[in-house]
């Protein structure tokens, strides 16, 4: 993950944040998140390269994903805050990550700047990734967040590209085979996204191999 090498930097500026809201069950920042991916896959599907330039629904889009991101990010935060961090808290978080996920991803997998294909492979690689770091924790590793594409660069990506998107249409920007900017972006989630998940089922492997306790 690119961008928790990075993370300590921003945590400063996170927990000013978090402490703005420590009158709110860190609960409800968990499902404030959820909506807001669910709000941003709304103009995400309903975005196409006709009508962009006059509703900016890309733009509204990446306002809902920046929300997802923020909130995601500060109601574990909230929780130590307020000393109400949980191992239910912890699984509901992860649980509506995968759902917020869905909703982003598949919203853009099934609208009109991408084929079904890609949107496809672009939703595996991401289910992947998650799947894999949850699943060495299940079986008595540690919670792997290793590799290229972590859910923080995954929404950095969703931030940037549709914004390159929008700003594209207006230089009539055309790339080859027709491909959209949007299609860049699903096409790096599938190929990074699985090489992503492949890193983390090895690391599980590898470590399965070291740890003499461990017994099928």
């Amino acid at each position: 993950m690119v961008l928790d090498r990075t993370r300590e930097r921003a945590d400063p500026l996170l927990s000013l944040i978090a402490k703005r809201f420590t009158m709110i069950n860190p609960d409800l920042l968990t499902w404030c998140a959820l909506l807001f991916s669910v709000f941003a896959g709304v103009f995400f599907y309903f975005s196409n390269p006709a009508s962009e330039l006059q509703n900016f629904f890309l733009l509204f889009a990446v306002f809902f994903v920046f929300l997802n991101g923020l909130f995601d990010a500060i109601d574990g935060k909230v929780a130590k805050l307020t000393h109400k961090a949980s191992t239910r808290g912890d699984f509901l978080d992860h649980v509506l990550d995968r759902y917020a996920d869905v909703f982003m991803v598949g919203a853009l997998a099934l609208s009109s700047w991408c084929r079904p294909p890609i949107g496809l492979l672009a939703i595996v690689g991401v289910l992947l990734t998650s799947y894999m770091g949850t699943q060495a924790q299940a079986v008595g590793h540690k919670r792997d967040y290793s590799g290229l594409l972590g859910r923080a660069d995954r929404l950095v990506l969703l931030i940037v590209f549709p914004i390159i998107q929008h700003l594209g249409l207006g230089f009539s920007l055309q790339l080859p085979w027709d491909i959209t900017i949007i299609e860049l972006v699903l096409v790096y989630f599938a190929v990074v996204g699985n090489i992503t998940a492949i890193q983390r089922f090895y690391i599980t492997l590898r470590w399965f191999r070291g740890n003499r306790n461990y017994r099928t």
